[in-house]
């Protein structure tokens, strides 16, 4: 029986063992022959391309819109290039993909479709909703019921499922259609942009448009400000924002969790 490598033998061992099965044009690391493939190279090889088309097949399912978008066989060859770049740092596969979008933004073959980083962010922000924690949402009775001198300071906690993409695309039109049309489209060149909101209130994952300068008054709320403080502050940067039409598409769409009181400041 072989000696067994100690700690740092074996890490080393490891890593080598990574880059061997995730870049292709790697060759098996001489130190690991005996380990792995008993002086047979084939078998490593469809050992290699056996993960490589399971991360591959991991990716498509994560990033659905964007594989419809490219096509597949693009999608396979965009993905394979990803997972040389960006290998698993975890052995959860669910946490596999979180640079997807930023790859996208480098990806030259891919330069032609500028909103695809922006559907994959959204398609992301889906994917972590999806595994967030279970928390119920609050409802909008509850800051009805408050007096009216009491809103200002009210402290809106949200859903931790919760998520707002700004995009200069219409990333909600085109993620909704290509999720529920039968015919793959692009947005046309004078469509303006959108901000989607992420939530998973209950069992199901939603994706809707928010209305203008709600992502605003989600960030400010976020970093834990007053209501009162928060929309005032949208109110002075955002032309035609409606403090009501926010709070109720939020409210409906079970991104908040939780209602405090606190100074107004």
């Amino acid at each position: 029986m072989p000696a067994q490598p100690d700690g740092a033998a074996l890490a080393d061992l490891q890593h080598r063992f990574t880059g061997a099965v995730l870049q292709s044009r790697l060759s098996v690391p001489a130190g690991i022959r005996r380990e792995v493939r008993s002086n047979h190279e084939r078998r490593f090889g469809v050992y290699r391309n056996n993960v490589k088309a399971s991360l591959a097949a991991a990716l498509a399912a994560r990033f659905p819109v964007v594989a419809r978008l490219v096509g597949d066989d693009f999608f396979t060859a965009m993905a394979l290039v990803f997972i040389e770049r960006h290998p698993p740092r975890s052995p959860v596969l669910a946490e596999y993909g979180a640079a997807f979008a930023t790859f996208l933004e480098r990806f030259d073959p891919a330069a032609s479709l500028p909103y695809l980083p922006d559907i994959a962010r959204l398609e992301w922000a889906r994917h972590v909703a999806f595994h967030s924690a279970d928390t119920d949402p609050a409802d909008l009775a509850q800051l009805a019921e408050l007096p009216p001198e009491a809103l200002g300071s009210v402290r809106i906690g949200l859903h931790p499922a919760m998520a707002v993409i700004a995009s200069p695309w219409p990333i909600v039109s085109v993620w909704t259609t290509n999720t529920y049309d039968a015919t793959p489209e692009a947005p046309a060149a004078d469509w303006t942009g959108e901000t989607a909101l992420v939530t998973r209130p209950h069992l199901d994952v939603l994706v809707q448009r928010l209305p203008p300068g709600t992502d605003l008054l989600v960030a400010a709320l976020a970093q834990e400000i007053a209501l009162g403080a928060a929309a005032d502050a949208v109110s002075r940067t955002q032309e035609g924002f409606d403090l009501a039409t926010a709070l109720s598409t939020l409210f409906s769409a079970g991104a908040v969790a939780i209602l405090s009181q606190g100074s107004s400041s």
